[in-house]
């Protein structure tokens, strides 16, 4: 009788660590399945992709920001392509949901570079205006100090002129380079996401 509660005892055990190793393997497979790429998300379902406050279908629904966060963290400091890899489990899965958001993300991704290009080129350009207006501006001072003596109607001219010009010129080098090299930085983001090779992987 005692050797038989034993048993009992023993296959008891034997089945709740079994039970508990299980969960640790399937951790385990998780993390390596996340570090093996450089952009990981563990999904619930494909609704964590996408924004909780937009109700359109995945085909036209707005990002997640934790996503775009996380992405421009990992996009840092590649060089090359991204690697996107979702974890979702095995019975939320479904392939024709899979290639629309993965249309999507690229669809995404490719807009806001066209978008930013666009927006460096203008930016660009505005700096360059206020580089030649402000040169316009330094000249008028030069030619009034020259030609025009000291009247006092001149003088008054001289003394708008003169750091008007100083202004407008550093506007618009910070429009050229630092504005624009801000833009750069975010530019070479999406193209890299625009990209991105993007896959789902069960667990």
């Amino acid at each position: 009788m005692e050797d038989e509660k034993s048993r009992l005892l023993h296959s008891l055990l034997k089945r709740d660590v079994k039970k508990e190793e299980k969960p640790c393997e399937d951790e385990i497979m998780k993390q390596k399945l996340l570090e093996a790429s450089e952009i990981s998300l563990i999904l619930d379902t494909y609704d964590d992709i996408f924004s909780d406050f937009d109700p359109r279908p995945f085909s036209q629904r707005a990002l997640s920001d934790d996503f775009l966060v996380e992405s421009k963290r990992a996009a840092r400091d590649k060089i090359m392509g991204m690697e996107l890899k979702f974890l979702i489990p095995k019975n939320k899965r479904s392939g024709e949901t899979e290639n629309i958001i993965k249309k999507r993300l690229h669809e995404h991704f490719k807009k806001h570079h066209e978008l930013l290009e666009k927006e460096i080129l203008k930016t660009t350009h505005l700096g360059i205006i206020f580089v030649l207006i402000g040169f316009a501006l330094m000249s008028g001072a030069a030619a009034i100090k020259h030609f025009l003596g000291d009247a006092f109607l001149w003088t008054i001219l001289l003394v708008i002129a003169e750091p008007s010009g100083w202004f407008t010129v550093w506007t618009g080098f910070d429009h050229i380079f630092w504005r624009s090299a801000e833009k750069k930085k975010e530019l070479e983001f999406y193209k890299k996401m625009s990209k991105a090779d993007i896959s789902f992987i069960q667990y």
